[in-house]
């Protein structure tokens, strides 16, 4: 999901240089909300393991 996230940013990135204003907005928009729920699961995750040992 990172990972993801990642392309999108740098597709963001991308076309915001090249002057597709639109197009970046969007792509900006996907990695920001993949991101923040890759950190949900990973809090998720983290906490389980944590319980999960003891």
């Amino acid at each position: 999901m990172l990972y993801w996230a990642l392309i999108f940013f740098i597709v963001a990135v991308v076309a915001g240089v090249l002057g597709f204003g639109g197009i970046s907005s969007a792509t900006a928009g996907i990695a920001q909300i993949l991101f923040f729920l890759f950190l949900v699961v990973f809090v998720v995750s983290l906490i389980m393991g944590l319980v999960r040992r003891r």
